[in-house]
């Protein structure tokens, strides 16, 4: 039997920036969502941020995936991640973990924490993030198993995935119900669809809110669960009457209502509203999750594997939150982590997966071996690692940078 060495240690960090296109029939972005800054006209008059990535029926994409490299060959691979983090990487991150024991991921992970006192949410906590999903990865290809043996799992064989909308067309009502019957029938048990209007578009943007939830209950029936996302872009007294109006659709939750450091409002929210809130995708590690907690804030917590400190640290946060009897549905940035971190947690507190259609047709382009629900649900994956390996044959162009001691 061939026995591993004891220590290894990180020998480079290899940043590729990744080019390709693919096909689309139609528009691709048809639509984007209400975002906090559309209070300001010239922001709320603007089209979807990558309308100008298609030519005809081809879209362009760009993605940029990290790889930490060992001195016995193996690597783990995380992404995409933004230019942003991948800048970070390289000029301060990569120079902590480079001749570390990759395997000691709990000790990388909180010397790149303590060393980023000023990075300890935002950009540097996403580039954090990505290192400990590869390293993740990484560990995963030692033990030649998935990820989720290694944390405990798996506590099912496939987990329900809710359709999420984000790109579809909100404000055609033929459009609305079209696909929201046609998720229905590919055997998606839930759909999340994204509001197009906040405060600043007064009471027609309201009515115009008010008639997508109307559609897409009259189109899927009764015994179907339904989504909806604020994007962080209303206030309380707005959020007060759209609830109001939309309670007799019984949405199964109402998500990022107001922007993430406003705790108060949203304990303002939950304790008016007679619907389930969502939200914290946009907050970073269990210290800022724990405020919505103590609050006693939120329904349902959405942290974001690539943002909210990578896998490690929304373990902690899941734990925290099965204390308190409260969900947790990471925000869905990456299939392929997320679905281990669902196999390994108990089926009432992580219930769902999120799918996002159209982001995850361009989030995982270039793998090999994109996590997809079938029918509707994720099933048990038997990939090594965290099932990261690249495409080549999908890549057009690439830029490669190495970070070595």
């Amino acid at each position: 039997m061939m026995v591993k060495k004891q220590y290894q240690k990180i020998t480079k960090v290899k940043i590729r920036n990744l080019h390709g296109s693919f096909e689309s029939d139609g528009i691709f972005w048809e639509d984007r969502l209400v975002r906090p800054v559309d209070i300001y006209p010239e922001y709320a008059d603007q089209n979807h941020e990558n309308n100008n990535l298609q030519k005809d029926n081809i879209v362009s994409t760009s993605s940029i995936f990290i790889e930490i490299h060992t001195d016995d060959g193996l690597y783990g691979t995380a992404g995409p991640v933004d230019t942003v983090h991948a800048d970070i990487i390289e000029k301060s991150l990569s120079n902590i973990i480079i001749g570390k024991d990759p395997l000691a991921i709990e000790l990388l992970w909180d010397q790149m924490y303590r060393l980023s006192v000023h990075g300890r949410q935002g950009m540097t906590m996403m580039a954090i993030s990505a290192i400990d999903c590869a390293l993740w990865d990484l560990k995963g290809k030692y033990y030649n198993t998935p990820v989720y043996k290694l944390l405990g799992g798996p506590t099912r064989k496939k987990i329900p995935a809710y359709a999420s909308m984000l790109g579809f067309n909100v404000t055609d009502m033929n459009l609305v119900s079209e696909r929201a019957k046609l998720y229905k029938e590919k055997g998606f048990t839930a759909q999340k669809w994204f509001f197009r209007y906040g405060p600043m578009a007064g009471l027609e943007g309201l009515k115009k809110n008010v008639e997508m939830v109307k559609t897409l209950r009259d189109s899927v029936g009764d015994d179907y669960e339904i989504m909806l996302d604020c994007w962080q872009s209303m206030d309380y007294k707005y959020v007060v009457e759209l609830a109001k109006r939309i309670e007799k659709y019984r949405p199964y939750w109402l998500e990022e209502t107001v922007m993430p450091d406003r705790v108060e409002i949203y304990k303002k929210v939950k304790d008016k509203i007679n619907i389930p809130l969502s939200g914290a995708e946009h907050e970073y590690t269990r210290w800022g999750i724990l405020r919505f907690i103590e609050k006693n804030a939120l329904d349902i917590l959405q942290p974001d594997i690539y943002w909210a400190g990578g896998l490690s640290e929304v373990i902690k946060i899941a734990n925290l939150a099965s204390t308190y009897d409260l969900i947790t549905i990471p925000h869905g940035h990456s299939s392929n982590v997320t679905l281990h971190f669902s196999l390994s947690q108990v089926p009432i507190h992580t219930p769902y997966q999120e799918y996002l259609i159209k982001w995850n047709k361009v989030h995982q382009h270039f793998l090999k071996t994109p996590e997809k629900p079938i029918k509707g649900f994720f099933a048990e994956t038997n990939l090594i690692g965290l099932g990261m390996e690249l495409d080549e044959s999908k890549i057009q162009k690439e830029d490669i940078l190495e970070i070595k001691l």
